[in-house]
């Protein structure tokens, strides 16, 4: 039931971001017991995305997802399978909630059904951005040791902040693979129209409305952002500054991505390593 797990096993103290990620680097600054956590945990956020992301049919990814569902359980029933022992040391040591876990897995699936998510309902996007994101950020708070009810709200506000700007920079890599994540309403108001999201993901990446779409998903972006800051400005110390560094490193990639404008053909945009070292210093150190 668990071979998935065994080969996952080996990935499990790898984090779940690039090699040369500045978000990494603060990890690596986390006392070890919370390094080794969010090492693991992100290393599950990859395991099950890949699952997600992968060439299987969306029948075996299902089954597949649900297998590390069966592992998650395991664990808060005592018997986690081999691959997931580090992981259950951290649900005990540092109080993480079986909901969570389900709601990345939830998020997973919702990427993994026969049609791909294309052009969802604001409520949709919401949910999804809830469960692939900002579930993550419940997982992380705790770890860092944030307290609640600020470890929620930074948790519900940074985590759909990030994944609106990964959506808003995969636009034309996720219509190759048949989604597009921007939400229907946004879309028919900047002038998108329903024959257009009813084409699919590719018809809604070269519709010349376009771009009055992305605005809104930024603008949306952006005050997430904000409520994310007005959160971190009421906490000092460590348990801030990965938090601090994702949300800085991001919205400077939103800013990029607004000055090169939503126009076909949208270049890639990336930030250098000069500029993630300039982030790092002035909020992943202090």
């Amino acid at each position: 039931m668990f071979s998935s797990f065994q080969s996952a096993q080996a990935a499990l103290p790898l984090p779940a971001q690039p090699s040369r990620s500045s978000f990494r680097t603060a990890l690596r600054l986390l006392p070890a017991s919370q390094r080794a956590a969010m090492f693991d945990i992100y290393a599950f956020c990859r395991a099950v995305d890949d699952i997600a992301d992968g060439d299987a049919p969306p029948r075996d990814k299902r089954a597949g997802l649900e297998r590390w569902r069966d592992g998650v359980d395991a664990c808060y029933a005592g018997m986690p399978p081999p691959a997931m022992q580090n992981m259950a040391h951290h649900i005990a040591g540092f109080g993480l909630a079986r909901a969570d876990f389900h709601a990345l897995i939830d998020g997973m699936l919702m990427d993994a059904q026969d049609s791909p998510l294309c052009a969802p309902a604001a409520s949709t996007l919401d949910l999804y951005c809830d469960r692939v994101a900002s579930a993550v950020g419940r997982l992380s708070v705790r770890v860092f040791g944030l307290p609640d009810p600020d470890g929620e709200r930074l948790a519900h506000h940074l985590g759909r902040a990030l994944q609106l700007t990964n959506i808003l920079r995969d636009i034309d890599e996720d219509a190759a693979i048949g989604r597009g994540y921007l939400p229907r309403e946004l879309l028919l108001q900047a002038g998108v129209d329903a024959v257009a999201c009813a084409a699919g993901a590719a018809a809604i990446a070269a519709h010349p409305a376009l771009p009055a779409a992305c605005a809104g998903v930024a603008a949306q972006a952006l005050d997430h952002y904000d409520a994310a800051q007005t959160v971190l400005g009421r906490h000092r110390g460590a348990a801030t500054r990965a938090p601090r560094l994702m949300g800085a490193t991001y919205r400077r990639l939103l800013g990029r991505l607004e000055r090169r404008g939503w126009h076909s053909p949208r270049a890639a945009v990336r930030l250098g390593t000069l500029e993630r070292i300039g982030i790092l210093l002035r909020h992943g150190m202090g």
